[in-house]
């Protein structure tokens, strides 16, 4: 279905180009995060899109390394997930990029509704990772990929002027597709509904809010802090009356304690190791099949039980 999907774009992109309003000139995108970069090249795969980091990075901690300072230099649009995110890392880049056009970022973040902010949050060594404004870890409810799609297609307008029926017949593609796959997933997915997990960090927040589940334990003491073996045994105690469904780390995190503490709870307790987002070249597809395998492998778990 993916495959027709795309074929459906490009039909729609030769007949704008027929008509003489096809793609105009190249393109450059910087995207900070992978979903992003495949969020763009579903609506203008002719980008030639940088992407900063990739899924095996904690998008929280990033080098600002030459060759992205670099490709920020080179960017006509920028990318990124916002809600303090990139925080630690983007401001550098665009000071030393010196590109004006790379100070006007789109933030996903800014066109949903954040879960679980704190409002009072102070960020310093001893608190951890805390966003005063909420979870910037959007992209995990596929609700809010429409909402970023649709204000990204604008976006990606005012860089492009000419080419607003190639950009909205993507965008519609997009939303049909999209929201079919949301049915699809919501009706496999009602298994979930209620289940408890274990998890480190708050990486898969949204994921969890969408599908009804419940994150009942943080590996991390405090957020972006790693495990303890005290925290990890208190935890044990408590989990041992009441075990969740699954022990969920994310591909970038260290996987030892989580593999501790679902050894610990028993065979009935299965440590998921789950990709937190696509690959840096992964297109509008492959956002299809990471979610796909998000929920499949959820249900594997559940049925486990």
């Amino acid at each position: 279905m993916p495959t027709r999907y795309f074929k459906r774009l490009a039909g729609a992109a030769m007949v704008a180009a027929l008509c003489g309003a096809g793609p105009a000139a190249a393109l450059t995108v910087f995207a900070c995060e992978p979903e992003w970069a495949a969020l763009t090249r579903v609506l203008w795969p002719e980008a030639k899109v940088h992407v900063a980091t990739h899924v095996g990075q904690d998008p929280h901690h990033i080098e600002a390394r030459p060759a992205l300072i670099a490709q920020l230099r080179q960017a006509d649009l920028v990318v990124c997930t916002g809600g303090e995110l990139e925080a630690g890392w983007l401001p550098v880049l665009q000071q030393r990029a010196g590109n004006p056009r790379a100070q006007d970022v789109f933030f996903a973040a800014d066109q949903v509704k954040l879960i679980d902010p704190q409002p009072s949050a102070v960020g310093s060594p001893w608190a951890g990772d805390v966003h005063a404004h909420g979870n910037p870890h959007v992209h995990l409810d596929p609700r809010n990929l429409l909402s970023v799609a649709n204000a990204l297609a604008a976006r990606l307008l005012t860089v492009l002027p000419g080419q607003q029926a190639v950009l909205e017949q993507r965008r519609q593609a997009f939303a049909q597709r999209w929201s079919g796959l949301l049915a699809q997933w919501g009706a496999q997915a009602a298994p979930l509904r209620g289940k408890t997990v274990a998890v480190q960090h708050a990486s898969f927040g949204y994921l969890w809010h969408w599908l009804g589940m419940r994150p009942v334990a943080d590996l991390e003491p405090k957020p972006g802090m790693p495990p303890t073996p005290g925290h990890l045994q208190r935890l044990l105690e408590t989990l041992k009356t009441q075990p969740p469904m699954a022990v969920v780390i994310a591909v970038h995190q260290d996987a030892r304690a989580g593999r501790w503490l679902s050894g610990q709870l028993g065979a009935a307790v299965p440590i998921l190791v789950l990709p937190a987002t696509v690959a840096e070249n992964a297109d509008g597809a492959a956002l299809e099949r990471w979610m796909q395998t998000l929920v499949s492998s959820l249900l594997q778990a559940a049925g486990s039980r």
